[in-house]
């Protein structure tokens, strides 16, 4: 940049600021995120239950059914299918008790995404979703895992705290001290099958923490909403476009 345009774009910035007339303006605006899946071949969807495991004082499994059926019905075009719930952990230790397998394949607790991993072949049978979707009209079917768990860090943190000087005066200074926390964790699989079909057609990852002061007693299932509230938007666009909004700012 010439030194004569520097000086051409000084003497308006000093114009603009000294006629007063230099305004800022903020305008709402909302950016389409395109849907990650094609789901125009389905009519229906059909949330039917999860694999899941990890903390006792939520039921992951059937909270997260109910809420993603309500967010269908509010934020989706396909007709969410009306069905029980179905605890998958359950369904792969009765189709191993019917074909006589040993049990000692299943872990006694399902705490991590490790001990969820012997149950994950009902994924991949093709017949099974295929049975089901020719049961419910050929829909989309949302499946997976979902694991809550409680979770306990400790380390430095960094705080915010009112001070006192020599003569009284206060003042607002950041502190750092360690503490130790608790919360929770919430790591969803979320898989995307052809109901005609029984084939995987998309999966999607997410995982999402929160913690507390270890004095906090917040409620599991309050945390739980908290964690589900950050990932909806990102499972939301996997099937329809979605829109965030913003503010930009002008200048006039």
């Amino acid at each position: 940049m010439s030194a004569r345009t520097v000086a051409a774009i000084a003497s308006l910035a000093l114009t603009l600021g000294a006629s007063g007339c230099l305004k800022f303006y903020d305008v709402g605006i909302e950016t389409p995120i395109q849907a990650k899946l094609d789901v125009s071949a389905f009519q229906r969807v059909l949330i039917l239950g999860f694999l899941s495991g990890g903390s006792k004082d939520v039921d992951a499994n059937s909270e997260t059914v109910r809420l993603l059926r309500s967010q269908l019905r509010n934020r989706s075009d396909l007709r969410v299918v009306d069905s029980d719930v179905m605890n998958l952990v359950d369904e792969v230790d009765r189709r191993r008790k019917a074909a006589g397998q040993a049990p000692e394949a299943a872990p006694a607790a399902i705490l991590t995404e490790r001990d969820l991993q012997p149950y994950e072949e009902i994924f991949a049978d093709v017949d099974y979703w295929k049975r089901l979707g020719e049961e419910y009209q050929a829909p989309l079917i949302i499946t997976g895992s979902i694991l809550f768990t409680d979770v306990e860090r400790s380390g430095m943190v960094r705080r915010s705290q009112e001070v006192l000087d020599a003569y009284g005066r206060r003042s607002v200074q950041d502190v750092q001290r360690f503490e130790d926390r608790k919360g929770y964790a919430l790591v969803p699989k979320f898989i995307f099958i052809d109901g005609r079909t029984g084939v995987q057609l998309y999966s999607e990852s997410f995982r999402e923490e929160t913690l507390y002061s270890a004095m906090n007693n917040t409620p599991p299932l309050s945390s739980y909403f908290e964690l589900m509230d950050r990932l909806l938007p990102g499972f939301l666009s996997t099937l329809s476009t979605q829109k965030i909004k913003g503010t930009r700012t002008l200048l006039k």
